[in-house]
Protein backbone atom coordinates (compact mmCIF):
# COMPACT_ATOMS: atom_id res chain seq x y z
CA UNK A 1 0.00 0.00 0.00
CA UNK A 2 1.59 3.64 -0.92
CA UNK A 3 0.10 6.71 0.67
CA UNK A 4 -0.19 9.62 -0.90
CA UNK A 5 -2.96 12.08 -0.46
CA UNK A 6 -2.53 15.86 -1.92
CA UNK A 7 -6.09 17.12 -3.01
CA UNK A 8 -6.40 20.49 -5.13
CA UNK A 9 -7.54 22.27 -2.14
CA UNK A 10 -4.29 21.68 -0.32
CA UNK A 11 -2.82 23.29 -3.24
CA UNK A 12 -4.31 26.10 -3.42
CA UNK A 13 -3.76 26.19 0.26
CA UNK A 14 0.08 26.32 -0.15
CA UNK A 15 -0.81 29.35 -2.52
CA UNK A 16 -2.78 31.20 -0.07
CA UNK A 17 -0.10 30.29 2.95
CA UNK A 18 2.80 31.63 0.54
CA UNK A 19 0.51 35.01 -0.12
CA UNK A 20 -1.25 35.97 3.23
CA UNK A 21 2.69 35.17 4.95
CA UNK A 22 3.66 38.62 3.77
CA UNK A 23 0.91 40.28 6.54
CA UNK A 24 2.34 37.36 8.99
CA UNK A 25 4.62 38.49 11.84
CA UNK A 26 4.63 34.97 13.88
CA UNK A 27 3.85 31.34 12.38
CA UNK A 28 2.23 29.57 14.81
CA UNK A 29 3.28 25.45 13.60
CA UNK A 30 1.36 22.91 15.50
CA UNK A 31 2.91 19.25 15.63
CA UNK A 32 0.95 16.26 16.42
CA UNK A 33 2.26 15.21 19.70
CA UNK A 34 2.33 11.95 18.46
CA UNK A 35 4.47 12.10 15.44
CA UNK A 36 6.39 15.42 16.25
CA UNK A 37 9.09 14.87 13.90
CA UNK A 38 6.33 13.14 11.19
CA UNK A 39 3.85 15.88 11.73
CA UNK A 40 6.34 18.78 10.03
CA UNK A 41 5.36 19.80 5.99
CA UNK A 42 8.66 20.24 3.85
CA UNK A 43 6.64 22.79 2.18
CA UNK A 44 5.58 24.88 5.61
CA UNK A 45 9.12 24.54 6.43
CA UNK A 46 10.27 26.54 3.50
CA UNK A 47 7.58 29.01 3.32
CA UNK A 48 8.06 29.59 7.33
CA UNK A 49 12.25 29.42 7.22
CA UNK A 50 12.05 33.21 7.23
CA UNK A 51 9.89 33.96 9.55
CA UNK A 52 9.83 33.66 14.11
CA UNK A 53 7.89 30.25 14.63
CA UNK A 54 6.39 28.94 18.14
CA UNK A 55 5.75 25.49 17.46
CA UNK A 56 2.94 24.03 19.31
CA UNK A 57 2.81 20.52 20.36
CA UNK A 58 -0.64 19.67 20.28
CA UNK A 59 -2.54 16.69 21.66
CA UNK A 60 0.11 16.21 24.55
CA UNK A 61 -2.36 14.70 26.93
CA UNK A 62 -2.38 11.31 24.20
CA UNK A 63 1.32 11.40 24.06
CA UNK A 64 4.54 9.45 25.50
CA UNK A 65 5.97 12.66 27.66
CA UNK A 66 9.31 11.55 28.42
CA UNK A 67 9.78 10.96 24.45
CA UNK A 68 8.55 14.25 23.92
CA UNK A 69 11.08 16.12 26.17
CA UNK A 70 13.59 14.57 23.96
CA UNK A 71 12.46 16.46 21.17
CA UNK A 72 12.02 19.89 22.45
CA UNK A 73 15.71 21.31 21.79
CA UNK A 74 14.91 21.21 18.02
CA UNK A 75 12.37 23.51 18.58
CA UNK A 76 14.00 26.13 20.94
CA UNK A 77 16.15 28.82 19.12
CA UNK A 78 16.87 32.92 18.92
CA UNK A 79 14.02 32.89 16.48
CA UNK A 80 11.72 30.26 17.35
CA UNK A 81 9.81 28.98 21.18
CA UNK A 82 7.95 26.01 21.79
CA UNK A 83 4.86 25.04 24.02
CA UNK A 84 3.51 21.77 24.92
CA UNK A 85 -0.26 22.01 24.20
CA UNK A 86 -3.64 20.33 25.35
CA UNK A 87 -6.46 21.47 22.98
CA UNK A 88 -9.24 20.26 24.88
CA UNK A 89 -8.20 21.99 27.92
CA UNK A 90 -7.89 25.84 28.46
CA UNK A 91 -5.86 27.63 30.40
CA UNK A 92 -2.91 27.85 28.03
CA UNK A 93 -4.42 30.48 25.39
CA UNK A 94 -2.57 33.63 27.34
CA UNK A 95 0.66 31.65 27.57
CA UNK A 96 0.44 31.11 23.80
CA UNK A 97 -0.46 34.95 23.12
CA UNK A 98 2.30 36.06 25.47
CA UNK A 99 4.93 33.58 23.63
CA UNK A 100 3.57 35.01 20.25
CA UNK A 101 4.44 38.54 21.50
CA UNK A 102 7.59 37.95 22.82
CA UNK A 103 8.71 36.73 19.26
CA UNK A 104 7.64 39.77 17.82
CA UNK A 105 9.18 41.78 20.59
CA UNK A 106 10.66 43.66 17.81
CA UNK A 107 7.00 45.21 16.06
CA UNK A 108 6.04 45.89 19.60
CA UNK A 109 8.97 47.87 20.85
CA UNK A 110 9.04 49.40 17.04
CA UNK A 111 5.44 50.68 17.11
CA UNK A 112 5.66 51.61 21.00
CA UNK A 113 8.48 53.90 20.15
CA UNK A 114 6.22 55.87 17.73
CA UNK A 115 3.46 55.74 20.97
CA UNK A 116 1.28 53.44 18.45
CA UNK A 117 -0.21 49.71 19.63
CA UNK A 118 0.77 47.25 17.28
CA UNK A 119 -1.24 44.79 15.51
CA UNK A 120 0.19 41.44 15.93
CA UNK A 121 -0.63 38.59 13.21
CA UNK A 122 0.24 35.33 13.22
CA UNK A 123 -0.64 32.55 11.10
CA UNK A 124 -1.63 28.86 12.44
CA UNK A 125 -0.03 26.22 10.25
CA UNK A 126 0.00 22.35 10.73
CA UNK A 127 -0.61 19.10 8.88
CA UNK A 128 -4.62 17.70 8.69
CA UNK A 129 -6.37 17.19 12.09
CA UNK A 130 -3.61 18.70 14.13
CA UNK A 131 -5.97 20.66 15.67
CA UNK A 132 -5.50 24.03 14.18
CA UNK A 133 -9.36 25.25 14.18
CA UNK A 134 -9.55 23.95 17.68
CA UNK A 135 -6.57 26.49 18.81
CA UNK A 136 -7.91 29.04 17.19
CA UNK A 137 -11.23 28.98 18.93
CA UNK A 138 -9.49 28.62 21.98
CA UNK A 139 -7.65 31.87 21.24
CA UNK A 140 -10.88 33.34 20.66
CA UNK A 141 -12.77 31.90 23.61
CA UNK A 142 -15.54 30.93 21.34
CA UNK A 143 -16.25 29.06 18.20
CA UNK A 144 -15.35 31.04 14.95
CA UNK A 145 -13.84 28.46 12.81
CA UNK A 146 -15.66 24.92 12.16
CA UNK A 147 -13.51 22.01 13.65
CA UNK A 148 -13.86 17.93 13.41
CA UNK A 149 -12.29 15.06 14.22
CA UNK A 150 -11.09 14.16 10.39
CA UNK A 151 -8.65 15.26 7.84
CA UNK A 152 -9.77 18.48 5.52
CA UNK A 153 -12.69 20.04 7.51
CA UNK A 154 -11.10 23.50 7.10
CA UNK A 155 -10.87 23.76 2.92
CA UNK A 156 -10.03 27.94 3.23
CA UNK A 157 -7.90 30.32 5.25
CA UNK A 158 -9.69 32.64 7.38
CA UNK A 159 -8.44 35.89 9.80
CA UNK A 160 -9.65 36.16 12.81
CA UNK A 161 -9.56 38.40 16.11
CA UNK A 162 -8.30 37.11 19.06
CA UNK A 163 -8.46 40.87 20.83
CA UNK A 164 -5.16 42.63 22.69
CA UNK A 165 -4.52 43.80 19.36
CA UNK A 166 -3.69 39.92 17.83
CA UNK A 167 -5.32 38.41 15.27
CA UNK A 168 -4.74 34.75 13.77
CA UNK A 169 -5.04 33.26 10.43
CA UNK A 170 -6.16 29.95 10.17
CA UNK A 171 -4.95 27.50 7.22
CA UNK A 172 -6.62 24.45 5.98
CA UNK A 173 -4.24 21.51 7.09
CA UNK A 174 -1.65 20.64 4.73
CA UNK A 175 0.33 17.94 3.45
CA UNK A 176 2.87 17.81 0.19
CA UNK A 177 2.49 16.17 -3.00
CA UNK A 178 4.43 12.99 -3.49
CA UNK A 179 5.51 11.45 -0.05
CA UNK A 180 7.89 9.31 -0.81
CA UNK A 181 8.67 8.29 3.10
CA UNK A 182 6.09 5.90 3.36
CA UNK A 183 7.41 5.05 7.34
CA UNK A 184 6.24 9.07 7.65
CA UNK A 185 2.93 8.44 5.46
CA UNK A 186 2.22 5.75 7.73
CA UNK A 187 2.10 7.41 10.93
CA UNK A 188 0.53 10.59 8.87
CA UNK A 189 -2.56 7.97 8.47
CA UNK A 190 -2.53 6.47 11.67
CA UNK A 191 -3.18 9.58 13.79
CA UNK A 192 -5.88 10.60 10.66
CA UNK A 193 -4.29 13.34 8.62
CA UNK A 194 -4.78 10.66 5.38
CA UNK A 195 -8.20 10.69 4.41
CA UNK A 196 -9.55 7.74 5.28
CA UNK A 197 -11.75 6.90 2.55
CA UNK A 198 -8.24 5.93 0.27
CA UNK A 199 -6.69 3.57 2.86
CA UNK A 200 -6.55 0.05 3.55
CA UNK A 201 -7.37 -0.30 6.56
CA UNK A 202 -6.17 -4.04 6.96
CA UNK A 203 -2.75 -3.22 5.73
CA UNK A 204 -2.69 -0.23 7.70
CA UNK A 205 -3.48 -2.11 10.93
CA UNK A 206 -0.94 -4.29 10.02
CA UNK A 207 1.57 -2.28 9.63
CA UNK A 208 0.71 -0.21 13.13
CA UNK A 209 0.84 -3.80 14.63
CA UNK A 210 4.40 -3.92 13.24
CA UNK A 211 5.31 -0.65 14.77
CA UNK A 212 4.00 -1.16 18.18
CA UNK A 213 5.82 -4.71 18.56
CA UNK A 214 9.26 -2.45 18.31
CA UNK A 215 7.54 0.60 19.69
CA UNK A 216 5.33 -0.48 22.87
CA UNK A 217 5.70 -4.32 22.89
CA UNK A 218 2.82 -4.43 25.67
CA UNK A 219 0.63 -1.81 25.23
CA UNK A 220 -1.97 -4.37 24.11
CA UNK A 221 -2.32 -5.97 27.32
CA UNK A 222 -5.00 -3.74 28.95
CA UNK A 223 -7.13 -3.24 25.96
CA UNK A 224 -6.90 -6.29 24.03
CA UNK A 225 -6.11 -8.74 26.93
CA UNK A 226 -2.95 -10.21 25.57
CA UNK A 227 0.82 -8.53 25.11
CA UNK A 228 1.71 -7.71 21.82
CA UNK A 229 5.23 -9.79 21.92
CA UNK A 230 7.00 -13.19 20.94
CA UNK A 231 6.47 -14.85 24.72
CA UNK A 232 3.09 -13.91 25.33
CA UNK A 233 1.98 -14.99 21.70
CA UNK A 234 3.95 -18.17 22.02
CA UNK A 235 0.87 -19.00 24.49
CA UNK A 236 -1.96 -18.33 22.79
CA UNK A 237 -0.93 -19.73 19.08
CA UNK A 238 1.24 -22.60 17.58
CA UNK A 239 3.66 -20.52 15.97
CA UNK A 240 4.80 -21.35 12.10
CA UNK A 241 7.75 -19.41 11.21
CA UNK A 242 6.14 -18.34 7.47
CA UNK A 243 2.99 -16.71 9.17
CA UNK A 244 3.53 -12.55 9.90
CA UNK A 245 3.32 -12.16 13.40
CA UNK A 246 1.31 -9.35 13.26
CA UNK A 247 -1.29 -11.13 10.80
CA UNK A 248 -1.48 -13.46 14.52
CA UNK A 249 -2.06 -10.39 16.57
CA UNK A 250 -5.05 -8.99 14.43
CA UNK A 251 -6.31 -12.50 14.77
CA UNK A 252 -6.48 -12.51 18.16
CA UNK A 253 -7.72 -9.00 18.50
CA UNK A 254 -10.57 -9.70 16.47
CA UNK A 255 -11.45 -13.25 18.32
CA UNK A 256 -11.34 -10.75 21.91
CA UNK A 257 -13.34 -8.11 20.21
CA UNK A 258 -16.03 -11.22 18.77
CA UNK A 259 -14.80 -9.34 14.83
CA UNK A 260 -16.03 -12.26 13.15
CA UNK A 261 -17.98 -12.81 9.78
CA UNK A 262 -20.69 -15.19 9.03
CA UNK A 263 -18.63 -18.73 9.47
CA UNK A 264 -16.17 -17.75 11.89
CA UNK A 265 -13.89 -16.26 10.02
CA UNK A 266 -12.03 -13.07 10.91
CA UNK A 267 -13.27 -9.49 9.50
CA UNK A 268 -10.22 -8.24 9.11
CA UNK A 269 -11.15 -4.86 8.17
CA UNK A 270 -12.95 -4.32 10.91
CA UNK A 271 -10.53 -5.50 13.10
CA UNK A 272 -8.07 -3.06 11.16
CA UNK A 273 -10.35 0.19 11.78
CA UNK A 274 -10.69 -1.01 15.39
CA UNK A 275 -7.23 -0.87 16.15
CA UNK A 276 -6.34 2.83 14.07
CA UNK A 277 -9.66 3.85 15.95
CA UNK A 278 -8.44 2.89 19.31
CA UNK A 279 -5.24 4.50 18.81
CA UNK A 280 -6.38 7.77 17.79
CA UNK A 281 -8.92 7.69 20.43
CA UNK A 282 -6.34 7.09 23.09
CA UNK A 283 -7.00 3.68 24.29
CA UNK A 284 -4.30 2.05 23.71
CA UNK A 285 -2.29 4.05 26.25
CA UNK A 286 -0.15 7.48 25.50
CA UNK A 287 2.15 7.02 22.68
CA UNK A 288 4.64 9.07 20.30
CA UNK A 289 5.59 6.74 17.25
CA UNK A 290 8.64 8.89 16.10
Amino acid sequence: MKINWFPGHMNKALKDIAEQLKKVDVVTYLLDARIPISSFNPTLDKLTENKPVLYVINKIDMADESKIKNFLPKFQGLNCDVILYNSTLSGKSELILSKIKKLASNKIEKYKAKGVKATIRTMVVGIPNCGKSTLVNNLCKKAKTTTGDRAGVTKHGQWVSVGDCVEVYDTPGTLYPNIENQDIAKKLAFVGSVKDEILDFVELGLEFIKLMQKSYPNAFKERYGFENNKDDLSNNFEEEQDVDKSVLIMEEIAKNRKYVLNGGEIDYERTGRAIIEDFRKGKLGKLTLD
